[in-house]
């Protein structure tokens, strides 16, 4: 037997994941990072502003883009991380003014 969920089921579950992913204050503090640096940065200086290695930084980034929350962009080898705004937008509307 199938249950649907009803649309706002559906976007509490979708809430429930993306705040599990949002429970690390590393990932916090790399949101607030790409927040206030209104541009692309790459895992290595993200990693230099936390102080945590650029595998760390990556591991951390894919969580967060698995829940929506940010876009990973590669060039050569570099990747570029930026926010999912719009994710932002439609499950937590107002949390980036927070940071």
């Amino acid at each position: 037997m199938t249950i649907k969920l009803t649309d706002q089921q559906a976007l509490d579950q979708r809430r429930a994941e993306i705040f599990q992913v949002l429970s690390d204050p590393n990932r916090l503090h790399m949101i607030r990072i790409l927040y206030q640096s209104h541009r692309e940065l790459t895992c290595s200086e993200v990693g230099e502003r936390l102080n945590i290695s650029k595998s760390t930084v990556s591991y951390h980034f894919k969580l967060l883009r698995s829940v929506g929350l940010t876009n990973t962009r590669k060039e050569a080898q570099s990747k570029y991380l930026s926010l999912n705004e719009a994710t932002f937008e439609k499950y937590l509307p107002g949390f980036l003014a927070t940071l």
